[in-house]
């Protein structure tokens, strides 16, 4: 494996474990951390979004492969 792809392997990891962690705090204050749900779920519902639209995009995976080589 690359380098970069270890890399990009760990920082996910631990931006999982962070928001579970974060979201385990949220609902240990009850009720009020229900709120604090909602711009966590608009964030990764975007995240979910803009990682769904780059996967099928075949445009983008053309320069990827074919440009600045």
């Amino acid at each position: 494996m690359r380098l970069d792809t270890i890399a990009l392997v760990i920082v996910i990891a631990f931006g999982v474990l962070w928001l579970a962690t974060a979201v385990t705090g949220i609902l240990a204050a009850l009720p009020y951390g229900i709120l604090a749900l909602i711009p966590i779920a608009v964030v990764v519902g975007l995240l979910a979004t803009v990682i769904a639209q780059r996967l099928s995009n075949k445009e983008d995976d053309y320069y990827d492969k074919n440009v600045d080589k």
